[in-house]
């Protein structure tokens, strides 16, 4: 595992949807219902761990005062009153079009076709980048506050 068990367990796979929720809904024209349903299927499985894990890395880069522990308290903290809160407004971009179609097929909504532009050198590059944009707007959704 790349980050924390605790991390896992702070931010579960309910949290992140409500994280994302609305960012995901705006780019893809949806509801929020059919939208968190989205999420909530495509997060079952191995997207939550890359995503925990990317975001994992960017709040370990950013805060250099805090220890592991620290950064852990400080996403308990965050989470405590409102752990659904939803995410602010995302960035559009190339990087996060491209974790959203990895959302798209996680969740078994896109096309094939989809998932041979993800399968191409640019493809892999582009969606690699957008996990990390995804993981960078959780990490701040996951420590502000408090």
């Amino acid at each position: 595992m790349r980050y924390p068990p605790r991390l896992a367990h702070l931010a579960t796979r309910a949290v992140v949807v409500a994280k994302l929720n609305s960012a995901y809904a705006v780019a893809n024209h949806l509801d929020d219902n059919e939208a968190a349903r989205r999420l909530d299927v495509a997060l079952s499985g191995a997207l939550l761990d890359e995503l925990l894990a990317a975001a994992w890395q960017e709040m370990t880069g950013q805060a250099k005062r805090l220890d592991e522990a620290g950064l852990l308290e400080k996403v308990a903290s965050t989470l405590h009153d409102r752990p659904s809160r939803p995410g602010r407004k995302a960035p559009e971009s190339p990087a996060w079009n491209a974790f959203f179609l990895k959302v798209d097929l996680a969740a078994g909504v896109a096309s094939e076709t989809a998932q041979r532009i993800l399968d191409t050198d640019q493809g892999k590059k582009i969606s690699a980048e957008g996990v990390t944009e995804a993981g960078r707007y959780l990490a701040a959704e996951l420590t502000r506050g408090r």
